[in-house]
């Protein structure tokens, strides 16, 4: 056994069930990948094979990790932007990129991964010892599953996968554990939400991580308390109950920043506070009380200052802070109409001042009006739906309505276009059931578009809606194109879509088609619409 036929071994015994990347790379071309029992998936850029590996990750709450590889020297420089994204939105995955050969593989001017990727990656190892085979891929898996998920990158160099081993292989996969907040941190912060007045949850990403969802719901309920999410931990907290605010972006619903700024206790659980403009606008604290639970606890303290602070998984906080307040609340506090009510009548004010918006009959279409469509005819229960950077996120996230767990891919730690449809055909792979959706721009599109030609050739009918208005939002840059002829002609089913009054048809056909098997591209014409729900700046 050489060392490219023991790296395939450990993807199977590692539970990998999808190795993406484009060639040329060993793992590809002696086919070892596909023997160990592991699918290639060849895409036409680098990039979007490790968006989809990220999905994988994401969508499974870490429990399988996406895999990729790429070649040495331009596939690992075009990766890089991928690794980077996925370290941002703390996405596992494990990066096997070959290098150039051992000997050269510190001579100018060759891309070294060893070197380039440590800043956007937990782990970065060059695998130059054949006989290491095992403890550097169980160190990188063991990496991307512990503690804050992150890339793993274990650099190859050429003539090392082709080396014999001369010992017989064996691997024992790595496990996943899990470590809970210290029990005296746990009866403060129950002390302080037992004697908060008007309390916020504040849930992020790592919510889904730790499937806490459940226990997400029972602390809200058992302290009365409305729920806001991060972009990332959109889905988290089911958006239909009488608690819920909605998620924190760059434009957000009007309810949330009105109880944000209301409250007395913050409470983070699964977040990081990250200051970002795509995250949750932090009022003034000094009159607020902020307890920060995470997994990572260099978070704390990072860019808000926290009163009390718990680290660990989400859900065994979660779970200790209920069994903390079991006897310090009573079972009905007696307020949950009335801040059920207050969200509500602040969420209808909201929704008044866009209702001209999500309901416009002009031509081009305005963006709202697609959302609303696309809000009001999809499945909840069966859908997993992302954004893509700039104004498609800023009309979706406020406006589409989640009411499942991990069925809204949010992100924006940062923000490169073209992220959402490698992430949306990645979603597809895991949840083959369910109808996977992204909403991109026509910068987006732009980047990554020749890649519905991988969800035609790989079998991967998504659904993806191109709100095209000939611009990159506004930044006033001209961009032209018929991109449902662009799908059409990488075998996909492509329509344009102008009339406001078709939207709701052409969405159907084109659910239609993904059933049918077939990718489906909708090229709605929008206007050049740029006004956001952005209330904290009102």
């Amino acid at each position: 056994m050489d060392v490219n036929e023991a790296i395939a071994q450990t993807l199977r015994e590692e539970g990998v069930e999808y190795l993406f990347g484009f060639p040329s790379n060993p793992l590809f071309d002696t086919d070892s990948a596909e023997e160990a029992g592991v699918r290639s998936i060849i895409t036409r850029q680098e990039r979007t094979a490790v968006h989809m590996a990220d999905a994988v990750g994401r969508l499974t709450s870490g429990e399988q990790v996406g895999a990729f590889a790429c070649q040495h020297g331009p596939g690992t420089e075009n990766s890089i932007g991928g690794v980077a994204q996925a370290y941002g939105e703390s996405a596992p995955i494990v990066a096997v990129p070959a290098g150039y050969d051992l000997a050269k593989t510190d001579v100018d001017p060759k891309f070294n991964s060893l070197v380039s990727y440590q800043s956007v990656s937990k782990s970065c190892e060059q695998l130059a010892d054949p006989e290491a085979v095992s403890e550097t891929m169980r160190r990188a898996f063991s990496s991307a599953r512990n503690g804050r998920p992150r890339p793993s990158v274990v650099e190859v160099p050429k003539d090392v996968f082709y080396t014999d081993l001369e010992e017989e292989f064996e691997y024992t996969p790595s496990k996943a554990r899990r470590s809970g907040p210290d029990p005296a941190d746990v009866e403060t912060a129950a002390e302080t939400l037992a004697e908060a007045e008007r309390p916020v949850i504040f849930a992020g990403q790592g919510v889904h991580y730790a499937k806490g969802w459940d226990a997400l719901k029972e602390l809200a309920e058992t302290l009365e308390a409305p729920v806001a999410t991060s972009l990332n931990g959109k889905s988290a907290f089911p958006e239909d109950h009488p608690l819920s605010l909605g998620a924190a972006s760059k434009s957000e619903p009007g309810q949330l920043t009105h109880f944000v700024r209301e409250a007395d206790v913050l409470f983070g659980i699964g977040c990081s506070f990250t200051e970002t403009a795509y995250g949750l606008t932090m009022p003034e604290t000094s009159d607020k009380t902020v307890i920060h639970s995470t997994l990572d606890p260099t978070d704390i303290d990072k860019d808000v200052v926290s009163d009390h602070s718990l680290v660990g998984d989400a859900d065994l906080t979660l779970t200790a802070l209920i069994e903390e307040l079991d006897g310090r609340v009573d079972e009905d506090r007696g307020r949950a109409d009335d801040v059920a009510s207050e969200i509500e009548e602040v969420r209808e004010e909201w929704l008044a001042e866009w209702e001209s918006k999500l309901t416009a009959e002009d031509t081009p279409i305005n963006p709202y009006r697609v959302i609303r469509e696309l809000d009001e005819t999809v499945d909840k229960e069966e859908v997993v739906i992302t954004h893509d950077a700039g104004n498609p996120r800023d009309f979706l996230a406020p406006f589409f309505e989640v009411t499942e767990p991990l069925s809204y891919i949010g992100w924006g730690k940062t923000t490169q276009l073209g992220y959402g449809l490698g992430l949306t055909m990645g979603a597809k792979l895991v949840n083959p059931e369910k109808l996977c959706i992204n909403v991109w721009g026509d910068g987006a599109i732009g980047m990554t578009a020749l890649d519905l030609e991988t969800a035609a050739r790989e079998d991967i009918p998504i659904l993806s809606i191109h709100l095209s208005n000939f611009e990159m939002a506004s930044y006033d840059t001209p961009f032209g194109g018929h991109w449902a002829d662009v799908a059409e002609g990488l075998g996909c089913y492509g329509e344009r879509v102008e009339d406001p009054d078709e939207l709701g048809a052409a969405i159907e056909r084109a659910i239609e088609k993904t059933e049918e098997g077939t990718p489906a591209l909708l090229e709605v014409i929008t206007s050049k619409e740029t006004e956001l729900s952005r209330p904290d700046l009102e």
